[in-house]
C-alpha cells in the first residue's frame, strides 16, 4: 500500500508550471526536481456538452422534438447507465501531461487519442537545463529520495558528456533517467476518457499514473458528473472503480 499524502500532483485548469522540489547546478546545466502535474487545455462547459449529446442521441429516435431545457441530463444519464457509448464519442477533452518518460509510455498505449509530445530527440538539455519528475514515494530529506537523486544527476552528467563528445542529443538522450520530465497533450472523447480511468486508476495500475489519472477523474466528476458520476472515487487511496462496462 502507497502513501499518496505526500502526492504534489495539481490539476490546473490553465497553464501553469508543477510544483518546484529543487532546483540547482552541476557542472555544465542545471537541474530541476518537481512534481507532476495535468492542465485541462480545453473542455466544454457541462451543459454545452450535454445539451450536444442530447442532439446527437435524439436523432437515432427522432425524438428532438422532445427536447426541452432540462432534458438533455437525463437522457445522457440513460445513454451511460445503458452502455450506449458511441453517443458520447460525439464531444472531446484535451489535456497536458507533465509526468515522468515512463508514465508516458505507459498513457500512449490508449490508441483512440491524438498526441502531441515533447521530443528528447529534438530538445537539447544541454542547453535548456533538465527537468525530472519525483516519485511522490521518494520525500525530500529521505535517503531513498537522496539515492534516486544521486541516480538522475548522474544521468545528467552523462548526457553533458554525450554532448561533449561530439553527439546530437538524439544519441546522448539514450543515458537519460526514465524519470526525466516530458509534457504530453492528450485528446480523446467521453467514452475513451471513461475507458482511461477504468483502467489507470485501477489498484492494479501504476502508482504514478494513478497519482495523475484518479484526481483528474475527480475534476471532471465536478464539471460533467452525468459521464462519469458512476465512479466511485478515493483519494486517500488513489483509486477509483464502477460497476457499469466500459
Amino acid at each position: 500500500m502507497y502513501d499518496f499524502s505526500k502526492s504534489k500532483v495539481k490539476i490546473f485548469s490553465r497553464m501553469a508550471k508543477p510544483e518546484v522540489i529543487e532546483s540547482f547546478n552541476i557542472e555544465g546545466g542545471r537541474v530541476t526536481i518537481e512534481a507532476p502535474a495535468v492542465v485541462i487545455m480545453r473542455m466544454a462547459p457541462g451543459k454545452s456538452i450535454l445539451k450536444l449529446l442530447e442532439k446527437c442521441g435524439r436523432v437515432c429516435y427522432k425524438s428532438e422534438g422532445r427536447i426541452t431545457k432540462d432534458s438533455a441530463s437525463k437522457l445522457v444519464q440513460r445513454f451511460v447507465d445503458t452502455g450506449h457509448f458511441s453517443v458520447i464519442e460525439h464531444e472531446s477533452v484535451t489535456v497536458k501531461a507533465i509526468c515522468d518518460r515512463g508514465i508516458s509510455h505507459e498513457w500512449v498505449r490508449h490508441r483512440l487519442a491524438s498526441y502531441s509530445q515533447e521530443s528528447s530527440r529534438y530538445c537539447n538539455y544541454s542547453s535548456r537545463g533538465f527537468e525530472f519528475i519525483c516519485p511522490f514515494t521518494h520525500e525530500k530529506g529521505t535517503a531513498g529520495y537522496d539515492s534516486w537523486k544521486k541516480g538522475v544527476v548522474d544521468s545528467a552528467l552523462r548526457y553533458l558528456e554525450q554532448i561533449n563528445l561530439g553527439f546530437l542529443p538524439e544519441i546522448a538522450r539514450g543515458v537519460l533517467a526514465t524519470s526525466l520530465k516530458t509534457e504530453l497533450v492528450c485528446t480523446m472523447n467521453l467514452r475513451e476518457w471513461r475507458h482511461f480511468f477504468f483502467l489507470r486508476c485501477s489498484l492494479r495500475a501504476h502508482p504514478q499514473i494513478r497519482e495523475l489519472a484518479v484526481p483528474l477523474l475527480a475534476e471532471f466528476q465536478k464539471r460533467i458528473p452525468v459521464i462519469f458520476s458512476d465512479f466511485e472515487v478515493d483519494l486517500e487511496k488513489m483509486t477509483a472503480s464502477t460497476k457499469i462496462s466500459t
